[in-house]
């Protein structure tokens, strides 16, 4: 009996079974089916929590290098990723929120690589990104919905060091140069004027009264060479004068009369030619008038003779002047005094010749001011062997001041200049920089003489070093106000 009702119930069960497969499918029981699948999406849900498995260190993007200390989603709705210890993931960007520890460990957040031997640097508070003076134990964001900006340990322990990471050095444009030796020279202009070399300048005047009896066609301007006659003179003086020295050389040498070289030194000092004293030696005779020539080449400056008049010994009848090297008189403010010395390469630009230049050195700096007008003069000379000099011609000087050799040099912007104090950024690999005070010196051509604070071979940050400057005050503003108060105390 027993085996005919199981035979009766087996099959029974059995199309229940069915039944209710089909219902399921169908989704005529709540709960089950589709039905119940479609609602279960169609309700909102949250982060997917990790299954139980190896403790969970972070969450990482999917895409991208970003992470969390608690499980979060993309903008598309999908979930970061569990990192788990033990797996081989990539180490967190520092530049990122680190995670934070799991459960079990100190709370504290961590970030893997740049600690003691390799391990996880400890964070050990968060700044305000903005730089105001708000820190926070905890991750947090600004009233703008920014992230705080982790400051890890031992980051700066020295307290100048700054650390920046590789993906904000090359986002804000980052970088160096080596320190060198340069020549540093940079231009001084100043106006000035050309002028006659003093050492160049002659006169025509007689030691003894004389009457023109001619002048030759000399006049103002004219250039004359030297030796050329300019006027016939005659001189009572040197008359007599030569009348002696002939009668000594008729003399006998060793009679004990007349001595003819003491006659012959009275012509010299009444400043006779030496053409005209050979003449009396070789004819023996007194000429009643005498030629007077040029003493030098150069320019017939004044002209202050004419035929037949008597002039008293002294009196100049002409000036002139040698042209074939001229000075350049040009005034320094006195600010730019200390920038030239002697031998200084100098370039001038006369206003009267567009497009000429002559080159020539700084041979004098002048030992006294302009006190009205606070300037110093500086003379350079330069050649003229065409004479397109001309003397009181302006001119624009332009002295290449500096010099002297290589001196230890930075580009010029690479300092950071507050008026009080100079300061480089010095770039020490591997994302650390090391503001540093430094003492210049002289500046020309785009460099900085730097006298102490780097040494030839540092690399200096030569663009967006302001940036690293003000993240360098913000960090020492920062270490004050965690000394005065611990970091847990700050965060609100």
């Amino acid at each position: 009996m027993r085996r005919a009702m199981l035979a009766a119930l087996v099959p029974a069960a059995v199309g229940l079974a069915a039944a209710g497969h089909q219902a399921v499918r169908a989704g005529w029981i709540p709960g089950l089916g589709p039905a119940a699948a479609l609602e279960q999406q169609q309700q909102p849900s949250g982060p997917t929590r990790p299954a139980t498995g190896g403790r969970v260190l972070y969450y990482r993007h999917p895409d991208r290098p970003e992470y969390a200390p608690e499980p979060r989603r993309t903008e598309d709705g999908r979930d970061f990723r569990a990192v788990r210890a033990g797996e081989d993931a990539e180490p967190p960007d520092p530049a990122a929120p680190p995670p934070t520890a799991a459960a079990g460990q100190t709370g504290q957040p961590l970030a893997q690589g740049g600690g003691a031997e390799g391990g996880p640097r400890r964070v050990l508070y968060y700044r305000n990104p903005m730089g105001l003076p708000d820190t926070s134990p905890t991750p947090k964001k600004d009233s703008m919905g920014m992230d705080y900006v982790p400051v890890y340990e031992g980051e700066d322990a020295d307290g100048t060091t700054v650390r920046v990471a590789p993906g904000r050095i090359q986002a804000t444009g980052v970088r160096s140069e080596p320190v060198a030796r340069r020549e540093v020279v940079r231009p001084v202009r100043a106006p000035g004027t050309v002028q006659l070399d003093e050492r160049r300048v002659a006169v025509v005047a007689l030691r003894a009264e004389a009457f023109v009896e001619h002048v030759e066609d000399v006049t103002t301007g004219d250039r004359v060479r030297r030796g050329q006659p300019l006027l016939r003179l005659y001189s009572p003086d040197v008359v007599a004068a030569g009348a002696q020295y002939v009668s000594a050389l008729a003399v006998a040498p060793g009679s004990g009369m007349a001595n003819a070289d003491g006659a012959r030194r009275r012509l010299e000092n009444l400043g006779v030619p030496p053409q005209v004293l050979a003449e009396i030696e070789r004819t023996r005779r007194i000429p009643a008038s005498f030629v007077w020539p040029a003493p030098r080449d150069g320019v017939v400056l004044e002209r202050n003779v004419s035929d037949g008049m008597r002039t008293p010994a002294g009196e100049v009848l002409f000036r002139m002047a040698d042209l074939s090297v001229v000075w350049v008189v040009a005034d320094l403010p006195e600010r730019e005094l200390g920038s030239v010395a002697l031998g200084q390469v100098a370039e001038v630009r006369p206003r009267g010749l567009p497009g000429r230049a002559f080159t020539g050195r700084i041979a004098l700096v002048y030992p006294q001011l302009n006190t009205a007008t606070r300037t110093a003069r500086v003379r350079i000379e330069l050649p003229n062997p065409d004479g397109a000099l001309l003397p009181g011609m302006y001119a624009e000087v332009e002295i290449a001041a500096g010099g002297g050799g290589p001196l230890v040099a930075v580009p010029a912007s690479a300092v950071i200049d507050s008026g009080t104090r100079q300061v480089v950024i010095l770039d020490r690999g591997e994302g650390r920089f090391e503001p540093r005070e430094v003492k210049l010196g002289r500046r020309g051509g785009g460099f900085v003489e730097v006298r102490e604070g780097v040494a030839e071979g540092d690399r200096v940050v030569v663009a967006a070093n302001f940036l690293i400057d003000a993240e360098s005050n913000l960090r020492a503003a920062l270490r004050g106000l965690t000394a005065a108060a611990p970091a847990g105390e700050g965060g609100k």
